[in-house]
Parts: structure tokens; sequence; C-alpha cells
């Protein structure tokens, strides 16, 4: 069960025997790259991306620093705990390799970068692709032609398991949260063509994914920059809009989650598409506080709109609704008050999924500033009510499953043991359901089954197949 304190960032790994496309050992092949990816889900399909387009020219993609002609490290530099990670790859890869490209959202901030590891090749910002292969090319010649190439496949590289893809909608924010410097380093929303969009997705389908993940900075706010344009797909018109690019996700058939959605008013309007199944019936919406004073202190978007009213009303049309937030405690200038406040809206939500950080400064974000900082011990203290209260909430919310048959995603066979998830669960960040398989089936990662629930704790569900 991952911890739901822990920021959605992670290290991932490069599965080079899924992606190899060498050819025989009588051609040789010595433009040899390294990749390290680290950060959230979009900066993973940045790294696809850049994979991708490094393949499609021929380069060889290596699982060693060794092996490697040069590397390739896109970074994350949301907190300082993020940004550490990436300087301390960066540090990694020019010990044991010498040649280092930087991208990613450090990238933004080249100086921080040189300050420490002035020795880099070159350094870029985040989603710039055709930057980070310039800089391959002048470092590292692009091969002749590979006729091998057409292995490359359809979807592109992935370096989630196959049954499952992020797909980024858009790039960039409108909003200038103060807490956040996103935008300073992915600039304001770029929406991709809504048929640019769904062409990957049919593609992802068509290689045998079995869920959709849908990512980007402010998921709600897709086709705003645009004014909603029309665009074509298999010869129907459809509008650049998150609710429009929902219904036609739908008709894929497969499972299609929603994360980093704000709760503009027109999120309604999905509601009713997940009650009739066509996307899953979960929404990641981070609210990240209660306290009208503190939201507004954090430029939060949607903080005027009545949230827990609204959360009623979802679960009316759609009861088996789950919902997954984050929230900030020790905001500067958060009151015991304000505090008490976040943790009644607790109760009154009772919110699926909940992950919870304690503010630090992060430099450039304009909260720096505020006055009043609340001081770590008291940030430490009410993290763990936090976490305690939404523990008993989440416990008592998995607990009425118990019984009850779903639906489930095989993630990973351990032994004799099935590690799945149900619709209620997003890979990494969310609970799994763990699945004693029946006697005599063979099971294969990425397939659908059928459980009913035995047990359960605070995060995840046991289950016996059926």
């Amino acid at each position: 069960m991952p911890d739901a304190s822990s920021p959605q960032t992670a290290r991932h790994a490069i599965p080079t025997e899924t992606i190899s496309t060498s050819p025989p050992a009588q051609v040789e092949q010595t433009q040899k790259v390294g990749f390290v990816s680290l950060g959230c889900p979009k900066a993973l399909v940045d790294s696809e991306r850049i994979l991708t387009q490094l393949k499609t020219e021929g380069y060889d993609v290596v699982g060693s620093y060794e092996q490697a002609n040069l590397v390739i490290v896109n970074t994350c530099g949301f907190i300082d705990a993020a940004k550490q990670e990436s300087l301390d790859s960066i540090a990694e890869a020019l010990d044991k390799n010498g040649k280092v490209i930087v991208t990613g959202c450090l990238g933004a901030k080249p100086q921080e970068i040189t300050a420490v590891h002035p020795n880099v090749l070159g350094i870029t910002g985040p989603h710039a692709y055709e930057a980070v292969m310039d800089l391959v090319h002048h470092h590292l010649p692009q091969p002749a032609h590979n006729p091998y190439i057409d292995l490359v496949p359809p979807q592109g590289i992935k370096l989630t398991p196959k049954h499952y893809a992020y797909l980024k909608i858009s790039e960039g924010c409108n909003h200038r949260c103060t807490f956040c410097i996103i935008p300073s380093m992915r600039g304001d929303l770029v929406s991709r063509p809504i048929d640019s969009v769904l062409e990957e997705a049919h593609r992802l389908v068509k290689a045998g994914v079995k869920e959709i993940l849908v990512v980007s900075q402010d998921t709600s706010a897709y086709g705003v920059d645009k004014r909603y344009a029309t665009a074509f797909w298999n010869g129907m018109p459809v509008k650049t809009r998150i609710d429009t690019l929902c219904q036609a996700l739908g008709e894929l058939g497969v499972w299609v989650r929603l994360h980093y959605v704000y709760p503009y008013p027109h999120v309604d309007q999905l509601i009713p598409l997940m009650a009739e199944k066509k996307i899953l019936p979960y929404l990641d919406i981070p609210f990240q506080h209660a306290s009208p004073r503190i939201l507004k202190a954090m430029k939060r978007p949607a903080h005027t709109e009545n949230t827990l009213e609204r959360i009623q009303a979802w679960r009316v049309i759609c009861p088996e609704i789950t919902l997954r937030s984050t929230f900030i405690v020790g905001f500067p200038g958060e009151t015991e008050e304000d505090f008490e406040m976040l943790l009644d809206f607790l109760d009154e939500a009772k919110l699926d999924r909940v992950g919870c950080f304690k503010y630090s400064p992060v430099e450039g974000a304009t909260a720096n500033d505020l006055p009043n900082p609340v001081p770590p011990e008291v940030q430490e203290e009410r993290y763990h009510r936090f976490m305690q209260k939404q523990a008993r909430i989440s416990k008592k919310k998995l607990k009425e499953k118990v019984g009850k048959t779903f639906t489930v995603l095989v993630d990973e066979i351990q032994g004799d043991t099935l590690i799945a998830r149900s619709f209620a669960d997003a890979p990494e960040i969310d609970g799994q359901v763990i699945v004693t398989p029946k006697k005599g089936k063979k099971v294969q990662i990425g397939e659908f089954i059928q459980v009913k629930v035995t047990q359960h704790d605070e995060y995840d569900l046991w289950a016996q197949m059926i």
C-alpha cells in the first residue's frame, strides 16, 4: 500500500527488455542511451515520448550506465525532496557515466543544476522533446537508417505495465496557486487537439491497454485555451472539452480514470457518464483545504463552490463514486480553527482516498512570503491528527465493501496471490485488492476477474476469486 502522504512522484524503471529492438549481432549498433525517469505521471508521459523518439531514430536504449554512450535524466522539481532526488540522480549518472543531458521540471531552473553539476552536457525544461533530441544529436549523432525501426510499437514506448497507460491531454496551468511553481516551469494551459488525444487513446487500446488514466495539470480546464474548438474524429465533429472527451473515451471499451480534476461547475456533467459506466466512477480532486480563509490565501480555483453539497449531489447520481483528494496542513497562517474546519470537512465529506502533505516552502512560490508560518512541530501534530481521522474514515468505508463482488484488474502475480485493483484504486497511489485465485484457474497480468471481498484494513481489501 503506497503511503498516502507520499508525493505522487517516483523513479520509473526503464524496461529495456520490453522495448529493445536491437538487430542481430552482425549489425553493429553503437549509439546507446541510458535513461532515468523521475517525477509524476505527467513527467512519465514526457519520458515515454522521448524514449519513443530515440527508438524511432535508431538509438538503442540500455539499462545500465556502463553500456550507455550518454544518459538522459528527466527530473522533478516541484518540492525540495524531489529536487534533491533529481540532483542526486544527476550526480550518480555523472559518476557512473560522465555524459549527462538533463530535462524536466528542474531543468526550468538550469542555474540550480549547473551550480551543483557544471559538467552536464545540456539542460532543457519540461516537455521539451525536440530540444532534448537536438542535444542528443549534437553529442551522439543519429545512427544510420535502422531496418528494425518498424519494431517500434504504434503506441510508442511505455514505462507502465502493458495493461494500463497514462494519457496526457494538456500541458501547463492557468492558475497561480501560491504554494505551486508549476506554471513557472510548465507554462500556461496548452490543450492537445482532441483528435490527437483520441487517436492516441485508440492506439493504446489496440495495443492491449485495459485502463487509460487521463492526466494533466488541470484536467477539467481541458479546451479552455482553444475556446472549445471543434475537431473531427471518425468523421464526427467533437468539441475540445473534457465532457466530450470522456464521452468519446467511454466508447473504447476500457477503464477510463480521471486525475487532477478541479471542481469547476461543468464537472457535474461528468457524473452521469460515471453512473452510465462510460468512465470509471472515480474523481481525483485536489481540494487542498476546507477553510475559506486558507483557500483564499492559497488562491485555489473553484474555492467558492459549495463542495459538500456537490459531493452529496454526485453521490445521489452515482452512489458508487470514489473520491480521492490531497490536502496541505500547516500552510502559513493556518490556525487551530482553520485546521478544525478541515477535520470537520473530512467527517462530512467522507472521502474514499486521501493524501496529506505538510507545507514546506518551495523556491519561487509566493506563499513563502505569507505571514505567520506554522512551526514544524505543530505541522507534524496536525498531520498525524489528520491521517488518524482519515484512516478511521477509510477503514469504515472499506468495511462496507466486505461481502460484495467487484471486477478487478490484475497488476501482479506473487506466488499464489494476485495483486489487483478495483475501479476505486488508481495504480501506485491508492489501495490494492489482494486476491486468492480460484483453484485450477490460470490468471494473467492485465486480466479482469470477478472477486468477492472477505477482509479489509485501513487501505486495502482481501478477496476471493469467484
